[in-house]
Order: C-alpha cells, then structure tokens, then sequence
C-alpha cells in the first residue's frame, strides 16, 4: 500500500474541491486543476480528502494524485517559494513589472519574461524571491533562471539555488613539468 497515497490531505478554510474528470482547487491564491488517472478516486469527508484506488495496478499513479492534490491544495491556500542567489563581481538582476533583466558577465543583458501566476522579488540586486501558487510552474522558472548561467565548477560563479551545496574543483597548477 502506498504511504504517501493513504495519508489524508486536510483541507484550510475559505479551499473548495470540485471532484469531476479531474480536481478543481479553489482558494484565496487562485485556482488549480489536478488531472485524475483512471483507477483512482477522491472522496470528500468534510475538510478531509482522501484519495483511493481500485487495484493495486494503481499504485504508482495512487502516490503521484495524492502528492499533486495536496500541492494544489497548499498552493492556493499558502502559496510557494523559490529562492536564487547571484554569484559573481558584476552579476547582477532588476525587475520591472514583469520583465526581469540579467546581467551576468555576458556582452549583452538578459530579459527573461515572468509568466503570469509567478512574482519576482529582488534584494539587493543579486538575492531573488520567486513566489507563485503553481508549483510545478514555479520550479521551471526557478531552474530556466538558474540555466541562464549555471554556476561554473572552479570558481562557483552564476545563478544558483539558496543553500544549493556546490563542488568546486581544483584548479591546475602552474609549474610545468621540465
């Protein structure tokens, strides 16, 4: 049986559920729509929803529904974040309304386009906050970010995750061998 399947996903006030073809999640942050596989279910029970399935030929599916459901169910309600770090002398970011701008050591600035549903902070032009209610979303912006200039093995320069451990490789050395 899975575990992660079987746990009940408790639902905070002012979430509604709508359970159809697939499951609509409604809530202050806005709305989400989960897909639901044959072969499982929800099932309502006050602010509880359980998820259930027919055979164990569901069991994969069984863990992956009950984890999308409550993503959905804590992205309407509280929201995600994802944080980056700028490392490096003269790389750095700004953002106006929607359109962020890299730079970062290349001959030419980056304009990288915020989609809708995804808001960018920045402190201190090299600390980026990216918050969003869709988290599958949010972390595909938060890694093409971080793709815009990966941080380098020798000198540990470039977009990276907050708290991402980095190994940083040894250089050669400079004495030939004569």
């Amino acid at each position: 049986m899975s575990r992660i399947g079987k746990k009940p996903i408790p639902l905070p006030s002012g979430v509604k559920v709508q359970i159809g073809e697939q499951l609509q999640v409604t809530g202050p942050k806005g709305t989400l729509t989960v897909p639901i596989p044959e072969g499982i279910s929800l099932e309502q029970t006050g602010n509880i929803l359980n998820v259930k399935r027919a055979s164990d030929e569901h069991a994969a599916l069984h863990g992956l529904t009950r984890a999308l459901a409550a993503n959905a169910v804590q992205g309407v309600s509280g929201g995600f974040t994802r944080e980056l770090d700028i490392v490096g002398i003269g790389y750095r970011a700004d953002v106006k309304g929607k359109v962020a701008t890299f730079t970062l050591g290349y001959s030419h600035p980056i304009e990288f386009l915020l989609p809708d549903g995804v808001d960018l902070k920045i402190d201190k032009q090299t600390h980026l906050v990216l918050s969003g209610h869709d988290r599958q979303l949010l972390g595909q912006v938060a890694a093409n970010m971080r793709a815009l200039r990966k941080p380098d093995p020798y000198k540990n320069k470039g977009v990276r995750y907050t708290g991402e451990a980095l190994r940083k490789k040894v250089g050669k050395t400079g004495a030939g061998g004569k």
